[in-house]
């Protein structure tokens, strides 16, 4: 038991040698540091990772609404064609509506891209049809059966193309 408490007060004394307990408790130090260093940047690279995510995920949120707006133009252009050129007040009504949703999708970015008669491409358009055509050079786009658009200069949705054969 003697021993003990004799034990027991020789590590309650100060260190011998102080030098030797200040140079492990710098290093100690320096390690923490360190530590701490590589903590404070893994959370840097944490925020800006989900604010890059959350960015993405209301990109995505906003392009599946604006997709659902497309079918509505399209039913838009569909009963223009199907009115003609008359000057009827339903006519000019659904024109109206068709130019405020043209001028609201082009406020958000979202604009149309020409097809018809420019050489297929799979990464703008989906083809359809194939249709043989006098005078055409093969893999013309004829005709357009659905528009497409570009958001802010990236494919927001393929064009549905008549392709010369």
């Amino acid at each position: 038991m003697e021993l003990d408490i004799r034990e027991m007060e020789r590590k309650m004394l100060p260190p011998t040698d102080m030098a030797e307990q200040i140079k492990k408790l710098e290093e100690e130090l320096i390690v923490e540091r360190d530590r701490n260093l590589r903590t404070l940047a893994d959370f840097k690279n944490y925020r800006r990772r989900i604010d890059r995510d959350s960015v993405k995920a209301a990109d995505e949120g906003k392009r599946a609404i604006m997709i659902s707006l497309l079918d509505i133009v399209d039913d838009l252009e569909k009963a223009m064609q199907w009115a003609g050129n008359e000057e009827q007040p339903f006519a000019q009504g659904v024109r109206n509506i068709h130019k405020k949703f043209i001028s609201m999708l082009e406020s958000q970015g979202i604009k149309p891209f020409v097809s018809v008669g420019t050489a297929f491409d799979h990464n703008l358009h989906e083809a359809v049809v194939m249709a043989k055509h006098n005078g055409q050079v093969p893999g013309t786009v004829l005709d357009e059966l659905r528009r497409g658009y570009l958001w802010n200069k990236e494919l927001l949705r393929h064009a549905q193309v008549r392709v010369a054969e």
